[in-house]
């Protein structure tokens, strides 16, 4: 059976799950008739929060902050777990570290196990609504990375410009037709990546075209790679990384050859870029080092700080190695950077 949840305890109090938060997170603010009402809804349904959730109280862990990400196998998170390590450590902090599987459910899940353990969380590529993490950020301090609400503070990387460069890149090569190999639908750098290359298409006279949602996995890419064999883009660009290169690897396995019929370009700049064959080109992300403000930012708002409102942008670069070419009959030659009218990026 599922675990219940503070959603479940609400609904059985007949109370909002907010009240239910401030419950535990801050009793004095919530009447003694309704708390009651609400442990023993909690109590009932075997609902924990932790070893001491069953009832507000001392022995909350301090100086901890919890960093959860989707997918703890996947390459993209290990500069990052790195970065947050080595900011609370300076700090004298604790890092708890979660995995959730790309799954809103478990991370939402895991997250209020957690409220009443830290001092703040670190949130990296949320799989959650909106309206969910506005909640939690009423509760604690909490710090977004690769997404974007105003009640937050939020790290992200400048994916816009980087997959403009990807474009023009593409483009100066010669390519006309790109497939954007998307990500998983409940990603939101995943709509922020699609919007850019559109646009940055649209901008360059190109055509683009969309193949998704997928897991971000190598395996994923493999089996996109039939998909893209079967359109005539001449040139990929992939959501990520582990999907670039699954890409690589079927078109290799299809007799597609790469990249002198298909150009294929990544995003993020994992360790194994230069280890596939040919070497990946992809946009790369500053990861340690978001990571590392990150987790300095969310222990700041812990301490009392305020946010600006604003999300801090961290520039990106294209790194041009092996996987892009100029297609079959075409050489490269210098194109327009931005159509008549639009504005420089």
């Amino acid at each position: 059976m599922n675990r219940p949840t503070i959603y479940d305890v609400a609904r059985e109090a007949g109370v909002a799950a907010s009240t239910v938060s401030r419950a535990y997170a801050r009793p004095g603010r919530v009447n003694a008739e309704t708390a009651q009402k609400i442990f023993e809804a909690a109590e009932k349904l075997g609902y924990r929060t932790g070893a001491q959730a069953r009832r507000p109280g001392p022995g909350v862990v301090r100086n901890a902050i919890a960093l959860v990400v989707a997918d703890v196998t996947n390459p993209f998170y290990g500069d990052i777990i790195k970065g947050a390590y080595e900011a609370a450590r300076e700090a004298g902090y604790q890092l708890i570290l979660s995995h959730t599987n790309e799954s809103p459910k478990v991370e939402r899940q895991t997250i209020e196990q957690e409220l009443a353990q830290v001092d703040g969380v670190v949130i990296a590529s949320s799989r959650m609504t909106d309206s969910a993490l506005r909640m939690v950020a009423k509760q604690k301090a909490v710090v977004l990375l690769n997404r974007i609400i105003p009640e937050a503070n939020c790290v992200l990387n400048d994916a816009e410009r980087g997959i403009r460069r990807a474009v023009e890149h593409l483009a100066a090569l010669g390519h006309e037709r790109i497939t954007y190999v998307a990500g998983p639908e409940t990603s939101w750098s995943d709509g922020v990546r699609w919007r850019s290359l559109r646009q940055a298409a649209a901008d360059l006279g190109l055509e683009a075209r969309r193949l998704g949602p997928n897991e971000p996995t190598v395996l994923a890419g493999i089996s996109a790679a039939l998909r893209v064999a079967e359109t005539d883009s001449t040139a990929v660009q992939a959501y990520n990384d582990q999907l670039a290169i699954g890409i690589v690897k079927g078109l290799s396995r299809l007799g597609v050859a790469v990249p002198e019929q298909v150009s294929v370009v990544g995003f993020d700049n994992i360790i194994f870029d230069e280890l596939v064959e040919p070497q990946l080109t992809t946009i790369a992300s500053p990861l340690y080092r978001m990571g590392f403000t990150g987790m300095q930012n969310c222990i700041a708002v812990a301490q009392g700080a305020r946010t600006s409102g604003r999300p801090l942008v961290l520039p990106v670069r294209l790194v041009v190695r092996k996987s892009t070419a100029p297609p079959r009959g075409a050489t490269a030659v210098p194109r327009q950077r931005t159509a008549p009218g639009s504005r420089p990026r």
